[in-house]
C-alpha cells in the first residue's frame, strides 16, 4: 500500500498533468486556441506569449512534456520521464510563485509529487553523480 501512495499516485498525477499540458499545447500549435486556459496574470501571459513567439520552443517543450508524461504513465523508464520533466517543473513552479500566484496550489502539487518520485528514483540517478563513473571513463 505504501508503494501505491508514495510512487504510483504521484507518478500518475504528474503524468496526467503533463499529458494534459502537452495535448493543450499541441492543440494550440494546430489551431491557435487552447482547450483549457486557467486564469493567468498579465505578466504570466507575457511570458507565455514570448515562448510561443519563438516559433520553435513551444512545440519543443510540449514534445518533451509528452514524452515525459508517457514515460510516467506507462511506467516505462519513469526515472527518465521525471528527469525530462524536472526542468519544466522547475519553471512551472517558479512561474506560479512569482508571476501567477493563482497557480500556487498546482506548484505545491508538483513539488510534492516530484519530491516523492525523486526520492524513489534517486538510486537511478546516482550513477550520473558518482566518482566511479569518472574513474571508469578515464580508464
Amino acid at each position: 500500500m505504501k508503494v501505491y501512495w508514495m510512487v504510483t499516485v504521484p507518478r500518475v498525477v504528474l503524468g496526467l498533468i503533463f499529458l494534459a499540458g502537452a495535448i493543450d499545447g499541441f492543440f494550440f500549435v494546430a489551431t491557435g486556441s487552447h482547450l483549457m486556459h486557467p486564469p493567468t496574470s498579465e505578466r504570466g501571459l507575457a511570458l507565455e506569449a514570448a515562448l510561443k513567439a519563438t516559433g520553435f520552443f513551444w512545440p519543443f517543450m510540449k514534445t518533451v512534456e509528452l514524452v515525459g508524461a508517457l514515460c510516467l504513465l506507462s511506467n516505462r523508464a519513469p526515472a527518465l520521464g521525471l528527469a525530462l520533466l524536472a526542468p519544466i517543473m522547475a519553471v512551472v513552479v517558479l512561474f506560479h510563485f512569482f508571476l501567477n500566484p493563482q497557480g500556487i496550489p498546482l506548484a505545491l502539487l508538483l513539488i510534492v509529487c516530484g519530491g516523492l518520485l525523486l526520492r524513489v528514483y534517486a538510486p537511478r540517478y546516482a550513477v550520473a553523480f558518482s566518482s566511479e563513473l569518472a574513474v571508469q571513463i578515464r580508464g
